[in-house]
């Protein structure tokens, strides 16, 4: 599927590029917490006012499908062409209204007593088993989540309005190039266990690509560097890996030599995708100085020369994140199809599914804090710091009724 910009979003001018250092934090001493970072240590169900990507627009259909979006319980429901986001708890006995019926055209019934909501504004509009003129009918409703369709996902708006505010574009929250240019993307969406920001650090963490992918499928004929001299910028508000020094094997003194080469793996592809000239125009437009970034609320995007691997860590609650991988090229035509189908055939389980699975394994068996950093963690912690100076609007740990 070829996805192109919505010509009704609203374009945004893309900004002046600029990299600024950042700088390297304090030491972290042994049996170190977050006490460092309160914000990020309080963010165990991210942050308020973002859109957020939950499910295939496809998979919501007839039937209304619950998702759990920064600990708040939400139900899709497709009203002919729009989907609805409601809370999902019927505020009788708080039964969820995902296990409801669409008794009538654009509403939804609780299925324990009938109480029936408007899915546009959320309000009761008609009590089955109390009769035509129940009185609390019109006097009780349920919270609504904007909600909007783009790349195929439907997306949540998870934040505060006031009455008759609408919510900013969802093109705020999605990285400018997939706003700007024509694109096929292949992708996956699915609850894992371990908290949103594991996910995240795994994602932008320096050193474990290197040791715990060395191991994987996708990479059996690339060669993995043994360590790396790293630095962090920040370009347009993404945190940049850039490699200064990529050193391919090493002698640990009374230990032994390692190294990641054999005679089957070809060299890897450049520390940054415009390195060699022969990227993708759109990937070479982005001017990276690394090809590993990644901004808030929580998108990594891990640039290639012909195509851009991107995740998004969406807080369910405190054990379980949404990974939302998109694999995507800036092609059309033959070559958008001939991806897609590589994509079928092998990306989707090469990639997304036994590479990333070792990820999983790792961010589900995390155990931090306490814990004890070392100099590849300058990413971590560059990124920790990214969050506590941005003013973000924290979630509530306890998650809000809606009603």
């Amino acid at each position: 599927m070829t996805a192109v910009p919505d010509a009704e979003a609203p374009r945004r001018a893309r900004r002046p590029r600029t990299v600024a250092p950042v700088e390297p934090g304090p030491p972290v001493q042994d049996g170190a917490d977050w006490e460092k970072w309160p914000t990020y240590d309080a963010a165990e169900l991210g942050f308020r006012d973002h859109w957020y990507p939950t499910v295939w627009a496809h998979q919501v259909g007839a039937k209304p499908v619950p998702v759990t979006v920064c600990g708040e319980k939400v139900v899709l429901v497709r009203d002919g062409d729009t989907v609805h986001g409601l809370h999902d708890r019927c505020p009788h006995r708080g039964v969820p209204l995902s296990l409801g019926r669409r008794q009538f055209p654009g509403t939804i019934s609780c299925p324990y007593h009938g109480w029936t909501y408007d899915l546009t504004d959320g309000k009761l509009c008609a009590v089955i088993t109390d009769g035509p003129d129940s009185p609390i009918s019109g006097r009780v409703s349920v919270a609504t989540y904007p909600v909007v369709e783009r790349m195929g996902l439907l997306f949540v708006w998870i934040g505060t309005l006031a009455e008759g505010e609408e919510p900013p574009p969802v093109e705020r929250d999605i990285p400018a190039e997939l706003t700007d240019n024509a694109f096929v993307l292949g992708g996956r969406t699915e609850v894992r266990d371990g908290n949103w920001r594991f996910a995240a650090e795994n994602g932008f963490d320096e050193g474990h690509a290197k040791y715990l992918h060395n191991t994987a499928l996708w990479r059996l004929f690339k060669v993995m560097p043994t360590w790396n001299v790293t630095r962090i910028v920040e370009q347009d508000g993404w945190l940049v890996r850039v490699q200064d020094e990529v050193h391919w094997e090493a002698e640990f003194p009374g230990v032994g030599s390692f190294t990641n080469k054999r005679w089957w793996k070809r060299m890897p592809l450049p520390d940054r995708p415009g390195r060699n000239g022969d990227a993708n125009p759109v990937i070479a437009g982005l001017d990276l100085p690394g090809f590993v970034s990644i901004r808030l609320p929580g998108i990594l995007r891990v640039a290639y020369p012909q195509f851009v691997h991107y995740e998004w860590y969406v807080p369910v609650d405190a054990d379980h994140v949404r990974y939302v991988q998109l694999m995507v090229r800036f092609e059309t035509g033959a070559k958008a199809l001939a991806f897609k189908a590589k994509y079928l055939a092998a990306i989707r389980w090469l990639f997304h599914g036994q590479f990333t699975a070792q990820d999983a394994w790792m961010v589900d068996v995390m155990d931090s804090p306490p814990e004890r950093l070392y100099r590849p963690d300058l990413s971590l912690t560059a990124w920790r710091r990214h969050v506590e100076q941005a003013g973000l609007v924290l979630q509530p740990t306890a998650p809000r009724r809606g009603h």
